[in-house]
């Protein structure tokens, strides 16, 4: 059994119960289908990550059989849920988590019109404010990858770094998001079906009209600097 301070122990409790209740915000938003996607949040004050078991239904999702990773993506021995496996894109979240230390949350799912995008290898356009606001910009494709080892994370992170968009397509695959905490992510999860549902209506009723750079700019230092109470109470 791996000894934590009571700090840290209390953190680990904390973000096992955070990631297992964001996992029905996926449901609830229609964006996984059987027991595809997941949640991972980034352990305050330790080198560690939590992230849903691999292949358990939704339903059955609870803090206690949320996984402990340290940054290598490999299981903690002796915390609860450790004699299950760990995601599928375990190796994808630790990577992230490694290499962009600001990112305290990591979001897969399998949306329908984001995935779509990606099964194109083409970035969804910034012609909607709602872009603007919360992307800053076009949302970027990721390079094609297998997933089962780091190559994700590595196309994640070389995409989004230098990137104000909190979300990539992976080719042929789909929307990771990150953001400063999992729901964060979670939310910028949801935002990137939603434009992708939209925008891609707009462009089969016809021309999509671009948002001029310094209007995007504008927007985008706006939502972020100025609009609501605090940084997660947005909208």
């Amino acid at each position: 059994m791996t000894d934590f301070s009571s700090d840290v122990e209390a953190s680990i409790a904390t973000v096992r119960a955070e990631v297992a209740g964001l996992h029905a915000e996926l449901v609830r938003y229609g964006l996984v289908v059987w027991t595809g996607g997941n949640v991972s949040g980034r352990v305050p004050g330790a080198d560690l990550f939590v992230i849903k078991p691999s292949g358990v239904s939704y339903e059955d999702l609870a803090p206690e059989n949320m996984i402990v990773c340290d940054l290598e993506g490999t299981v903690v021995p002796g915390t609860p849920g450790s004699d299950r496996s760990p995601s599928s894109d375990t190796a994808a979240h630790a990577y992230v988590y490694r290499n962009m230390p600001e990112v305290g949350g990591v979001v897969h799912t399998h949306s329908t019109f984001a995935v779509a995008w990606a099964a194109r290898g083409e970035q969804i356009p910034c012609v909607l404010t709602a872009m603007a606001d919360e992307f800053g910009g076009p949302v970027p494709v990721g390079p094609f990858a297998i997933i089962g080892d780091d190559s994700i994370g590595r196309g994640i992170v070389e995409t989004l770094t230098g990137h104000r968009s909190r979300a990539v397509l992976m080719q042929n695959h789909g929307p990771f998001t990150i953001g400063s905490s999992a729901k964060d992510a979670v939310k910028a999860a949801v935002m990137v079906e939603d434009v992708a549902r939209t925008v891609h209506f707009a462009r089969e009723a016809g021309p999509l009209i671009p948002i001029p750079q310094d209007a995007i700019d504008a927007l985008y230092d706006r939502y972020q600097n100025v609009y609501g109470q605090t940084t997660d109470d947005r909208r």
